[in-house]
């Protein structure tokens, strides 16, 4: 798990971002940057537009103006086919609920990713046995997901979303569903992560993700960006 050396360059650029549902305001007029190697926390309260922001990063929905450049491509210019050629490509996701398909083994689960671009089923499946190994869960490569407890299907999704090799991971309240235990360790791995070079936009309700996992926090409240500090990270 190795990082081009593009320490500080831009990965996500964000501005004046405006996303409507109906009369109301998701997000109203949000500009932000992250560099590379950076770990991002967003929070708030629900319903502040935190959740919103990360799809539209992630190209799941279009802002009703603004616009989001991501490597450096602007996602504001492609269609359908191309914002889903630039998620399995570009960016690794990891959701607080998994979704991991269930009739797939763990190994199958984390293979797909690379299927879905045109890798070999051959050339997938060793890396993501390869990719599970590295986390810890090699064992369980022949288990469904029901059969896994929280922390191990999130190893697994995290491997999932390591398969392409993207440079940005985004996580939507990774700790979310786990227990406290589980959760802990999942926070080791972001760390781990994003020591290794992966740049890292994680939204949470929890304190403690932020202040272990990141080295910026973003305050969000009513779609605005109403406070950011830099953090430094505690074991």
């Amino acid at each position: 798990m190795t990082m081009d050396d593009n320490a500080g360059e831009p990965v996500i650029r964000v501005e004046g971002l405006r996303k409507e549902y109906g009369s109301a305001a998701a997000l109203d007029g949000v500009s932000l940057e992250i560099r590379a190697g950076e770990s991002v926390a967003v929070m708030g309260p629900s319903g502040c537009g935190k959740s919103t922001l990360l799809n539209m990063v992630a190209g799941l929905d279009r802002p009703t103006s603004g616009t989001i450049l991501v490597h450096g491509q602007d996602l504001g210019r492609l269609d359908e086919t191309g914002l889903a050629l630039f998620r399995r490509r570009q960016i690794g996701m990891i959701f607080q609920f998994f979704n991991l398909i269930d009739d797939l083994p763990a190994l199958d689960n984390v293979a797909l990713a690379a299927q879905l671009t045109g890798t070999p089923a051959r050339q997938a499946r060793l890396r993501a046995l390869e990719l599970l190994e590295e986390l810890g869960v090699a064992g369980r490569r022949d288990n469904y997901p029901a059969t896994l407890s929280g922390g191990e299907r999130q190893r697994v999704a995290v491997a999932r979303a390591l398969m392409n090799r993207p440079a940005l991971l985004l996580a939507d309240e990774p700790t979310g569903a786990l227990d406290s235990g589980s959760g802990r360790q999942v926070m080791d791995l972001l760390i781990e992560l994003n020591r290794l070079g992966h740049t890292l936009l994680i939204v949470t309700h929890d304190p403690q993700l932020a202040t272990r996992c990141a080295t910026r926090l973003v305050e969000f409240a009513d779609g605005r960006v109403v406070r950011q500090s830099v953090l430094e990270t505690t074991p």
